[in-house]
């Protein structure tokens, strides 16, 4: 009986070669993005789940300030404090990290040759890390790889570059760190590709070091310095939500003093590890983090272009009934039961789906690499047995979803009226399958409008006028030079403004569109504790207002020509206006900082317009530049240019990097590309949508072919005599299309609402957005109507010019 089935399910598949194909290459579509976009969510999903215990893992953040701001990190006392005196804590830890660390200069020497590399991601770790990270390490015992000071831990990356394939334990790496060189021992090596962390580390260094664990034992106090990562393992049985409250109860006991005295108002409460990458989008988070609502977007889609491509072969295989109808009825007569047809049916469409899902697999291995380019990923389909269970759970359902309805249409005829060749295309058939047409359009309509909107809000971004000038600016990291930077800032300077192509050098600690983690409580004169503003500061050099085109509203920019500039700053306008000053007569107005023993006073020098210093993502905060103390002002050189021979300046800035710096590599950047970089989720996540939404409204497509080809083959004969009576090939065109046409129609008019709530919702997460303006509609709108037109076409066009002798013979 099964080879029966097998048999009769191979001969339909070979006598309708053309339906046969539209609806196995549309399921192949749709499986393969499924599998495509399930690696992605999967590898998405699968961040920092590998440690030990993880369930008990939480990170402790902090809120605080007038806004009620959160903050990724806590002060340096906080863990400690902690695993002292809360019984619950089994252990506690900190990750430390900071702008000036973000990108450090690595040397060692194997056999002779010196190998040197400026590497990101490295990240001070208390000796206990791996106690509460609890993970295997390919070199190295987690339990004391970090006990003694000095110590070092490379990812298996980094450990090849240095050390190719030799041990490296034991061996020296020197850091070029903020405080000076120092050596550190290699004592572990971690892999950090299988261990997917939002602590996306390329090596750690001990806390405990020569060259920064003086400054950290100072830390003491509960209020400032927010920048230790603090995390902790709780012991079993604990609820999390009870020792939340003993944290909030202990931090108010311990910095309630401090709080009072500098008017500041802060608790911290803690988050799950294993839900910080998806679902943490707090200030100073320690990397960029993954976002739940894309996964939520991509799966959507995957679900949608399967269900499309499952609405393809339910119409088709409802569409063309009356082909089966005949042999139905034979099989009712000689006894068949309903139960054995509909296995028959489902029969056929499983077979359908495991042929899919060969081409599916077969597209797949094709796609990986361009998929892996766009999502920035090493995805591989069968590191894991479970993704087997996913794509052979998937393809049942698929098959069950496609063949279910049919299955069950097809099984209802009665035989006495199909014998009679009586069988008509029931109302509520069509219904139905008129109603799959604008479903699947509907999908595909919504997702081009998503796709619409998600391109012009990142066009919008791209193009926003910040506040200052981001093109053609150059950025040297100078941070790698921690040693004499002032002196080597001046002579680079000095090499530079040689060069006529570029107008104007400067320096800061910071520039547009990268971390700056300084920052200050300030009061007017005249006001008190209880007027406080947390104003964000960068130490810049002269020139640095002119260099980077901010717009001076009032008062000067820095110059070497006013001693008094030490202890001068200028604002931004949101910070004027939260001191409570006017922009137009604040200029040599004063303000204040008091915490504890700490006092300040800072005249206002000038008033900048206010400018975009973070991402879109985020409003304009208070913002103030000074000439010191705040950071290393010589960290970032950055050069304004005027030209278009770029290959000429940028090796002009290499010889001249090498002649001040021979033993630093030369590295640069572009502002504006930095400051892309801060929607780098969105733009990936963009190109995933585009390309998706094209495969669906190509499947959508085939469908549409498929129908309008079976439409043509229903009216060959009313196209033959229609045709005798003097009907053009326009008249048998429009014919044949304006049925599909108004499906779509009624398609637009509800997708259009559905995609203006749902691209509205996202829209929400950027303080600066573009408005879905009425031309988004309209372009979604005719694009499916002339991709209808188009498709529906081809098949009318093909039946109107039929000899219509051969159409009247047809049956």
């Amino acid at each position: 009986m099964l080879r029966n089935y097998i048999k009769i399910a191979i001969r339909n598949l070979t006598r309708n070669k053309a339906f046969s194909f539209i609806n196995i290459f549309g399921l192949a579509a749709g499986l393969a993005t499924c599998l495509l976009i399930l690696l992605y969510i999967l590898d998405e999903s699968s961040y920092d789940r590998q440690y030990k215990d993880a369930d008990r893992l939480f990170r402790v953040a902090s809120l605080g300030g007038k806004r009620l701001e959160t903050w990724a990190a806590v002060s340096a006392p906080v863990a400690g404090a902690m695993k002292a005196e809360l019984p619950e804590v089994e252990q506690a830890t900190r990750v430390l990290t900071f702008p000036d660390i973000r990108k450090m200069l690595l040397r060692t020497d194997l056999h002779g040759q010196r190998r040197q590399f400026a590497e990101t991601n490295g990240y001070y770790v208390d000796s206990n890390f791996f106690q509460v990270f609890g993970q295997d390490l390919t070199y190295g015992n987690p339990l004391t790889v970090l006990d003694r000071p000095n110590t070092l831990l490379l990812s298996e990356q980094l450990a090849h570059k240095f050390f190719d394939n030799e041990n490296p334990l034991g061996r020296i790496v020197v850091v070029n760190t903020p405080y000076g060189e120092m050596s550190y021992t290699v004592t572990g090596v971690f892999n950090n590709t299988r261990n997917k962390s939002h602590i996306p580390a390329n090596y750690f260094l001990s806390m405990h070091n020569t060259d920064m664990w003086n400054w950290v034992q100072r830390q003491t106090r509960w209020v400032p310095n927010n920048i230790f990562y603090t995390y902790v393992k709780l012991k079993q049985g604990v609820d999390p939500h009870i020792f939340e409250g003993k944290v909030k109860s202990l931090f108010k006991q311990k910095a309630g003093d401090e709080m009072k005295t500098s008017g500041v108002t802060k608790t911290v409460f803690i988050q799950p590890v294993k839900d910080i990458y998806l679902h943490s989008a707090l200030n100073n988070e320690v990397a960029a983090n993954g976002n739940i609502t894309y996964l939520y977007i991509l799966g959507s889609i995957a679900l949608f272009i399967l269900t499309i491509a499952c609405i393809n072969f339910m119409n088709l295989s409802t569409a063309r009934s009356q082909r089966r109808a005949r042999e139905v009825g034979i099989r009712k007569v000689m006894g068949a039961e309903k139960a054995s047809l509909v296995g028959q049916f489902l029969g056929e469409s499983f077979l359908m789906c495991l042929l899919a899902l060969g081409l599916a697999l077969l597209l797949v291995w094709i796609l990986l690499p361009l998929f892996n380019d766009l999502t920035h990923k090493d995805l591989r389909p069968f590191d894991k047995p479970s993704i087997l269970l996913w794509i052979l759970g998937l393809t049942l359902l698929t098959g069950l979803l496609s063949g279910l309805y049919p299955a069950f249409y097809l099984s209802a005829f009665r035989p006495v009226v199909v014998l009679k060749g009586k069988i008509l295309n029931s109302f509520s058939a069509v219904a139905i399958r008129k109603g799959l047409v604008v479903f699947q359009f509907t999908i595909s309509i919504a997702l081009v409008l998503g796709a619409i909107v998600i391109w012009q809000q990142l066009n919008f971004m791209k193009n926003q006028h910040l506040g200052f000038e981001k093109g053609q600016q150059i950025i040297l990291p100078l941070g790698e030079s921690f040693q004499n930077s002032q002196t080597n800032y001046e002579a680079l300077r000095n090499e530079l403004v040689k060069d006529p192509a570029i107008r104007s050098v400067s320096s800061g600690s910071a520039y547009p569109g990268v971390a700056n983690l300084n920052d200050m409580l300030f009061y007017a004169e005249g006001k008190t504790l209880n007027d406080l503003v947390d104003i964000h500061l960068s130490a810049v050099e002269n020139d640095y207002i002119e260099t980077l085109g901010f717009q001076l509203l009032q008062g000067r920019a820095f110059s070497k020509e006013y001693a008094s500039d030490s202890s001068g700053i200028i604002l931004n306008e949101t910070a004027v206006k939260k001191l409570g000053y006017d922009p137009r007569d604040c200029v040599g107005k004063k303000i204040r900082s008091d915490f504890g023993n700490f006092h300040m006073t800072m005249q206002i020098v000038g008033v900048v317009k206010d400018f975009n210093f973070e991402s879109l993502h985020h409003e304009i905060k208070p913002f103030g530049f000074t000439t010191g103390e705040f950071g290393n002002k010589y960290s970032y050189v950055i050069a304004s240019v005027r030209t278009k021979d770029y290959s000429k300046l940028l090796s002009g800035l290499e010889k001249a990097w090498n002649k001040i710096l021979p033993s630093i590599p030369f590295v640069y950047t572009f502002l504006d590309e930095d400051f892309q970089r801060n929607y780098e989720k969105e733009q990936q996540t963009s190109r995933i949508v585009v390309y998706f939404t094209l495969i669906a409204v190509l499947v959508a497509c085939l469908g549409l072919f498929g129908l309008a080809a079976f439409s043509a083959e229903q009216r060959t004969k009313e196209i033959g005599i229609r045709k005798v009576l003097g009907a053009s090939v326009t008249d048998v065109t429009a014919l044949l299309s304006k049925e599909f046409i108004r499906l779509v129609v009624i398609a637009i008019l509800i997708a259009s609402p559905l995609a203006w709530y749902f691209m509205n919702k996202w829209l929400q997460d950027f303080v600066y957005r573009t408005p879905i303006s009425w031309w988004m509609f309209g372009a979604a709108g005719l694009l499916a109507i002339l991709i209808a037109v188009v498709t529906v076409s081809f098949q009318a066009i093909k039946a109107a010019l039929t000899n219509p002798v051969k159409s009247l013979r047809a049956e």
